[in-house]
């Protein structure tokens, strides 16, 4: 089936890891808004993205202590959240939507992808993305990510 990438919005990392440690038997991220997808691991592959749209260094990204931060964990990793960072979730809901293709062509051609993706899917993925971040910065909510693989 291969790994889930739960994409969600919560209002803080309290909150956030109660996508992943249930205690209702309900399915992960169930209650949060979120874009689910296979493939596009937030730490790795978003990295190039996140360049692309905040302009800032994949350095720079790296060491921001949000950038793929343990919010979570269900035993030894059967499913964890990860938080994504404040500035990429500012700068992606003020991002001109209709730039997320030519973002999505550059990505493709980091070469961070083992089987390169058609780019309108990545830029679909994006736009569902931007979409997310504009919800959670009108309610003071952070991004985050669930992954179960």
């Amino acid at each position: 089936m291969g790994v889930l990438y739960g994409y969600y919005a919560a209002a803080d990392d309290e909150h956030a890891a109660r996508a992943v440690v249930r205690e209702d038997g309900e399915p992960l991220g169930t209650g949060f808004d979120e874009l689910v997808v296979k493939g596009i691991d937030p730490v790795v592959d978003l990295l190039p993205a996140e360049t692309l749209i905040t302009g800032r260094p994949a350095d720079e990204v790296k060491a921001d202590p949000r950038h793929g931060s343990l919010i979570a964990m269900v035993g030894e990793g059967e499913a964890v959240s990860v938080s994504l960072t404040d500035a990429f979730r500012d700068a992606l809901a003020a991002f001109d939507r209709r730039l997320l293709e030519d973002v999505a062509v550059g990505w493709v051609a980091s070469g961070d992808f083992a089987t390169p993706p058609d780019p309108s899917d990545l830029a679909g993925f994006l736009r569902g993305l931007a979409d997310l971040a504009d919800r959670a910065t009108a309610r003071g909510h952070r991004l985050y990510c669930w992954i179960c693989p």
